[in-house]
């Protein structure tokens, strides 16, 4: 199991510094420069507007969160040097002194305050949803309360990235988001939409100057074409390699090719409504825990893996990886439902659905690598069950808003989820919570699942500060989504960059391509 480091104990202090590099400090002769090729745009650069995985790289590059997710999901110090644990609910977190917002005023624990008030207004208020109140004890002293012990608050923090109130009221939302000001390493130059994103280096930065004084993301969201920009010079890195072209860029010795295990899953939300809006009947199949498992069965993920994923991805045995909380050591969606589409065939018939029906699937065709050819794979294996898949197809700007949760357009959603705080409970709080039933629990979940059992436990986990109970509850979580099947988990991708060799990079675990911790050799 993962060590998370943000264990809480009472009358525990947790402090530390960034550690910084001799480059980092004494600063740079000569201009470095990099090109980013990514398979999107951001959507936003408000971080409370909604997250991806385009915004959420943009956002880290020009916010700081108070605590701070490294590369391998450990936790440390962000804008907050220390933390302590007062009593079983109540956190103090100690602000660091002088650091600045791009546009030179003072980061103080107003700002932290403005940022979580607002955030309890916004898209993402579940970043919220384990935290009762907050306050400024002084102007760098911020206590967190929280409704109950809660083991990880400093962790859920990492994803809470703060924003400075003066100029975020002065502004105004729709100002703040296409010209974002934070205290991260790099600030804004220019975006131009669906061209580029260009960031400069923060010479005022907190931990020091970044090693690249600037920084553009352009994304290009065909896969061969970023191969292409990447071999004749136009960038210097590409995010998600076509796994089509792993070889091809192997084979040039001007290039490299890096792989990181990710924590991405690709799963398909199912409708669990009595009565769903694209299947033409009275009454929603999906709702038939037999229909459910017919289309677990007839889903070969060995061949996905292997014919379209060329060998590069790893099937979901549950919804989280075996390193979260919340993982039930060997147990495995394969080996309780493996893939028989004889079996599924008699359960379609059983449950009485022997002529099948129609559905539509929406997915993405820019998110998630090969997504389109999964989709279409997807068809063809449901297809042999007789559930005709209709394949509603749209680039990821479009695709979020159209999945919005609650949704009176969507029966079956491919999409993805990863879990970067290394807590399951995170994901099974806003995914398989009651809609409605609980503020900032339950916004995503997609396919409206409710299972008064589950939401039992989930909050006997979001109310003890200890870990190893948490763990156990969410285990017992776990048992029951895969025995109900809300959704249907497909594989966890391979995280795959290329780079010209001159680039120093090391991929991270949670898919963030952080220009701070990257470098250009001369």
């Amino acid at each position: 199991m993962m060590n998370l480091r943000m264990i809480a104990t009472k009358g525990t202090l947790f402090a530390g510094a960034l550690l910084l590099s001799s480059t980092a400090l004494s600063g740079l002769v000569d201009a470095k420069s990099l090109t980013v090729g990514l398979t999107s745009d951001a959507v936003n650069l408000d971080p409370q507007a909604g997250e991806e995985l385009s915004s959420n790289i943009l956002f880290y590059h020009i916010y700081d969160p108070l605590v701070r997710r490294n590369a391998d999901l450990s936790f440390g110090p962000g804008l907050a040097e220390s933390w302590e644990l007062t009593d079983d609910t109540t956190w103090v977190f100690k602000l660091r002194k002088g650091v600045k917002f791009h546009n030179g005023q003072e980061f103080k624990a107003s700002d932290v305050v403005f940022t979580l008030d607002r955030l309890k207004k916004s898209l993402m208020a579940n970043l919220g949803a384990n935290i009762s109140s907050f306050n400024a004890i002084d102007e760098y002293t911020v206590e967190i309360k929280t409704p109950r012990p809660y083991a990880v608050l400093p962790n859920d923090l990492a994803a809470v990235l703060i924003l400075n109130e003066k100029y975020v009221k002065e502004a105004g939302d729709e100002t703040a988001d296409l010209k974002p000001i934070g205290t991260g390493p790099y600030k804004l130059v220019e975006w131009v939409k669906e061209d580029h994103i260009a960031l400069e280096s923060n010479k005022d930065y907190y931990a020091g100057p970044a090693k690249l004084d600037s920084v553009t993301f352009r994304p290009i969201t065909n896969g061969a074409t970023r191969t292409a920009a990447l071999l004749t010079g136009e960038v210097d890195v590409i995010q998600d390699l076509n796994v089509r072209d792993v070889d091809r860029v192997k084979a040039d010795d001007r290039y490299k090719v890096l792989s990181q295990p990710s924590l991405l899953n690709v799963v398909l939300s199912i409708d669990q409504r009595e009565k769903s809006p694209t299947i033409d009947l009275d009454k929603n199949p999906m709702v038939d825990h037999r229909v459910r498992e017919a289309m677990v069965r007839a889903i070969d993920v060995g061949a996905i893996n292997k014919i379209i994923m060329n060998g590069l991805s790893t099937h979901s045995e549950q919804y989280v990886p075996a390193s979260h909380t919340g993982y039930l050591d060997g147990a495995s969606f394969r080996d309780m439902y493996p893939f028989d589409v004889e079996k599924a065939t008699v359960l379609m018939a059983e449950a009485g659905y022997a002529d099948g029906f129609t559905v539509t699937l929406d997915a993405t065709n820019n998110r998630y690598v090969n997504d389109q050819q999964i989709v279409q794979a997807l068809a063809s294996m449901l297809g042999k069950i007789k559930i005709n898949l209709k394949l509603n197809l749209m680039p990821k700007s479009n695709f979020f808003g159209y999945i919005r949760v609650p949704s009176d357009k969507s029966s079956l959603i491919m999409s993805g989820w990863d879990v970067p705080s290394g807590d399951g409970g995170s994901m099974y709080s806003v995914m398989f919570y009651t809609r409605d039933k609980k503020e900032g629990y339950g916004q995503v979940n997609r396919g409206s699942y409710s299972n008064p059992e589950v939401d039992a436990l989930i909050d006997k986990a979001d109310a003890t500060a200890k870990l190893d109970e948490r763990d156990k509850y969410l285990q017992d979580v776990t048992k029951i989504l895969m025995a109900d099947i809300p959704m249907i988990p497909i594989h966890y991708e391979q995280d795959l960059y290329a780079a010209k060799t001159n680039v120093d990079i090391t991929p991270r675990a949670d898919k963030f391509l952080w220009a701070y911790d990257i470098d250009v050799k001369e």
